[in-house]
């Protein structure tokens, strides 16, 4: 059974940083495309970055230059590194991955994603 369990949101006030780890167990995703998307309430689902099996990586227009997402394929993790955080950037952040390619993860609705972490960026 495919999981992805997120871990490391949290409050931090803007300007701040986090740092958003992703467990992937149940299949073998060295060829999946992985990444994050967030969904604040009242707002639709918006993907904020994916790296494919290659390394390549993708990123939302509105964190780019502030988040980098890296991936350790051989131990199936996924990390996002997210600095220079603003109240926009609160919500529900999930881990994604899709065999299908990084469009779905960013774009569309994935193939699977996990439970989500929090997090909130006070002014």
């Amino acid at each position: 059974q495919v999981q992805l369990v997120e871990s490391g949101g949290g409050s931090v006030q803007a300007g701040g940083s986090l740092r958003l780890s992703c467990a992937a167990s149940g299949s073998t995703y060295s060829s999946y495309c992985m990444g994050w998307f967030r969904q604040a309430p009242g707002k639709e689902r918006e993907g904020v970055a994916a790296i494919d099996s290659d390394g390549s990586t993708t990123y939302a227009d509105s964190v780019k230059g502030r988040f980098t997402i890296s991936r350790d394929t051989a131990k199936n993790t996924l990390d996002l590194q997210m600095n220079s955080l603003k109240p926009e950037d609160t919500a529900m952040y999930y881990c994604a991955a899709d065999f299908r390619g990084c469009w779905y993860v960013v774009y569309r609705t994935s193939k699977y994603w996990g439970q989500g972490t929090q997090v909130t960026v006070s002014s």
